[in-house]
């Protein structure tokens, strides 16, 4: 997949993720929480689907 996430989208998606991740298995925010993998993975994958959908690009390196 083309790399299509910036430095900053990627961090705030990971953390996010993490966050999410952490208040379910914690029991904070119930079984919803786990949806955090979703942006946990386009993170560190550094490509997420809906932005090639939408053509949004906020990786500096990769635009054309």
């Amino acid at each position: 997949m083309k790399r299509n996430v910036g430095t900053i989208d990627r961090i705030i998606r990971i953390v996010l993720g993490i966050a999410l991740i952490a208040g379910a298995l914690m029991g904070y925010i119930g079984w919803w929480g786990w949806i955090g993998v979703v942006p946990l993975a386009t993170g560190l994958m550094s490509s997420c689907l809906l932005y090639s959908l939408l053509g949004i690009n906020t990786c500096p390196v990769d635009k054309k």
